[in-house]
């Protein structure tokens, strides 16, 4: 299984809490920090189509990719917990 991607910005509260969850699950990902500027991040949007964080891309998601956290959230403790 290809890892996760998780973009994120580290002072981001989502992000961090999305990180939680990922740690806690013990789930390998890659994390991808996008640019402080909204403007500067146009590989997110060329991925996701929006420049907010955080976007886990997974590819076994219906739609390759997740980005709100409490979505994230559940659909990791859905699909990755033990």
């Amino acid at each position: 299984m290809p890892p996760l991607e998780l973009y994120d910005r580290p002072d981001c509260p989502y992000s961090k809490r999305v990180r939680r969850v990922l740690d806690v699950l013990s789930v390998d990902y890659e994390e991808v920090v996008v640019p402080e500027s909204r403007d500067d991040r146009n590989e997110l949007e060329s991925i996701t189509g929006q420049r907010g964080v955080p976007v886990l891309v997974d590819d076994t998601h219906s739609d390759g990719f997740i980005a709100d956290s409490g979505e994230i959230s559940t659909y990791l403790k859905d699909n990755y917990s033990s």
